[in-house]
């Protein structure tokens, strides 16, 4: 039978199914593949809170979203072009997200009556057969009993067979895409080689998949994407907290201090202590706590023993941490804080976005207990964003907040990794010695930057007092006196503001230096307004975008950019938090655009937003 190839620029795959049917896992592999490729792609993974949520039914879908183009990309799409769905509450869950028009490809033993049912369809109702999707294209496959005919001849039970299935589709659509399977065969055998049935299964599920397509007659054309114009250099696909754990690796080097990681695992910052647990041939040490406090504890007294002390959590771990982040700001020592943000309040939302953790961070703390806060805005910026973290720790001896969240953490795009020499030097000075002159050592004699010196514990004749109460000013004795107080405390916040003298001025990411409308932003809405905003200035409006990775202190220039704009919008997801902060700062009429859903803003809305503020007149 004879095929056309078609060539699209910008493709939207979503892999939807119950969270055992291994859409992660599908999502991942495809993802892997493209990247290779030298396609640009964007990555959005949606999954249930439960860890075996009831099978078949709505809050049991697991959801993979994935964007590949040929052109530069920076959302992972705001409506899917093909919609994989392999039961009925796959469908129901994310018919909504599906272009007009676009492919459905629905595995039909999951739409059985108990499926129907158990996903919430009146008794009768089968969206396959009541003409419900005739303004789709639907495609029909019993991938299930199509996986089990390839596995026949296995000798596994009916259960073991199905978990192929997964491989199966992805067999389909690497034909369906022009793909070759080399790259998920090879990850087969590297996971599955000492388990010789399970990789058979799987092998032949995908192999199945695959002939599938290239037998039936049912599908005439086959797609093909080709590379993005990307500046030269070696690409991997990379997550956020795999870039994050990559970059304290890089910045433990460059420093030469040892990094230690204090953990309790947490939803969705877990695999940043699996990642870095990988790394022990880097000096790497990893301690899971028993507790949120008992992990920030031991940070810290691994940064008073010399080492690079970092700590990672969520939402729910930062509200326990609270009281040893002001130890640490009392003592002045380097600390880094990792927020992967979630859904909140309490448990919440634990496997959905929210950028709702930014004033916690500004204000969560007992007493005045000022600490930077730095925020990454997509999943490769975790490692620049993490390393200029550990440089203000360890340069300003202060503990850092670095602000991160679900969405960026477990979605995936191409990174164009550095070599190590690029990577800026990041200088530590500890005080070895008594200076000529000094007959005792004074912990709290700063420099000019307000910083005060990093003695390790057992230096000959540099012997001093740590803790939480309040420290005479230059000594570091327990004092009660309140005018000290109140001097220790201006001093602790003039430390924090003059950091702004340290990092980069803010620069516009696009658009006029000065006009109608500034789009300000910070961490994972960066895709969504650069998007917009691209869309916006094409037809003709005065719109420009800044984003921000320093938060505290903002950068020195922020408020004269401000300034140059009739408006401000702050799209976040949250219920308006940065936008408290700038009015508070800079007197400025900003607006704000919240979501607060447990998923990310959307390039379209934004749109809609824009033209709203503007009165639709560019």
């Amino acid at each position: 039978m004879k095929r056309k190839e078609e060539v699209l620029h910008d493709v939207v795959i979503k892999f939807a199914g119950d969270s055992g049917d291994g859409m992660q896992l599908t999502g991942s592999q495809f993802t892997n593949n493209t990247a290779l490729l030298g396609i640009d792609l964007a990555t959005f993974p949606d999954f249930p809170a439960e860890i075996r949520a009831p099978q078949g039914t709505l809050p049991g879908v697991s959801g993979f979203q994935l964007r590949f183009s040929s052109d530069a990309i920076f959302t992972p799409g705001d409506e899917s072009d093909v919609l994989v769905a392999m039961n009925a509450a796959a469908l129901k869950a994310n018919l909504k997200s599906l272009k007009k028009g676009g492919t459905i490809i629905a595995n039909t033993e999951g739409f059985d009556q108990k499926n129907l049912r158990l996903a919430n369809y009146p008794d009768g109702v089968n969206p396959l057969e009541d003409h419900s999707l005739d303004g789709y294209t639907v495609c029909k496959m019993d991938v299930t009993k199509m996986t089990r005919e390839a596995l026949k001849d296995i000798t596994m039970g009916t259960k073991e067979k199905d978990r192929a299935k997964n491989m199966f589709v992805l067999g389909f659509l690497y034909w369906m895409y022009n793909r070759n399977m080399e790259t998920t065969t090879r990850f087969l055998k590297d996971k599955f080689g000492k388990k010789p049935e399970i990789l058979e299964s799987n092998l032949r599920a995908l192999q199945a998949g695959y002939n599938f397509g290239d037998t039936t007659e049912t599908f005439t054309t086959t797609y093909r994407v080709e590379k993005a114009k990307m500046p030269a250099g070696v690409y991997r696909s990379i997550m956020g907290n795999q870039a994050l754990a990559f970059g304290l690796v890089a910045a433990s080097e460059k420093s030469g201090l040892p990094l230690f990681l204090g953990s309790y695992p947490i939803t969705p910052a877990s695999d940043i202590l699996h990642d870095l647990s990988r790394h022990k041939s880097f000096g790497v040490r990893t301690f899971q706590a028993e507790d949120e406090i008992a992990a920030i504890t031991s940070a810290i007294g691994a940064s008073y023993g010399g080492s690079l002390g970092v700590t990672t959590t969520s939402g729910p771990g930062m509200a326990l941490k609270a009281e040893a982040m002001g130890l640490a700001v009392m003592m002045e020592i380097p600390l880094v804080i990792c927020d992967i943000q979630r859904g909140g309040p309490s448990t919440g939302l634990p496997t959905k976005t929210e950028q709702s953790d930014l004033l916690q961070a500004y204000y969560g703390r007992n007493g005045e207990c000022p600490m930077p806060v730095i925020s990454a805005s997509t999943p490769s910026d975790c490692f620049e964003a993490v390393y200029e973290a550990v440089r203000i720790a360890v340069q300003h001896m202060t503990p850092v907040i670095f602000l991160s969240d679900g969405y960026i953490a477990n979605g995936a795009e191409p990174w164009r990794f550095p070599k190590s020499a690029d990577l800026p030097p990041i200088e530590v000075k500890f005080k070895k010695e008594l200076a000529e002159g000094e007959e005792i050592f004074q912990p709290y004699l700063r420099d000019e930057k307000l910083v005060r010196p990093w003695a390790i514990p057992g230096t000959r004749g540099l012997e001093h007092r740590i803790g939480g109460l309040e420290k005479q000013n230059v000594t570091g004795n327990v004092s009660y006196d309140p005018e000290n107080h109140q001097n220790m405390v201006k001093i602790r916040e003039e430390k924090i503001n003059r950091i702004a003298d340290h990092i980069p001025a803010q620069k516009l990411d696009s658009g006029p230096e000065n006009g109608d409308l500034l789009v300000l932003g910070w961490g994972s809405t960066y895709g969504a307004i650069k998007s917009a905003v691209a869309e916006l200035q094409r037809d003709g409006y005065a719109v420009s975008h800044a984003h921000l990775r320093y938060l505290r202190p903002f950068p020195a220039n922020l408020g004269e950019i401000i300034r140059n704009f009739r408006h401000v919008l702050i799209p976040e997801i949250n219920n308006g938090q940065l936008i408290k902060i700038i009015r508070d700062q800079f007197l400025v009429d900003a607006k704000g655009y919240n979501k607060i859903m447990g998923v990310p803003i959307t390039k379209s809305e934004l749109v809609v937003k824009v033209r709203e503020l503007l009165g639709g007149h560019n």
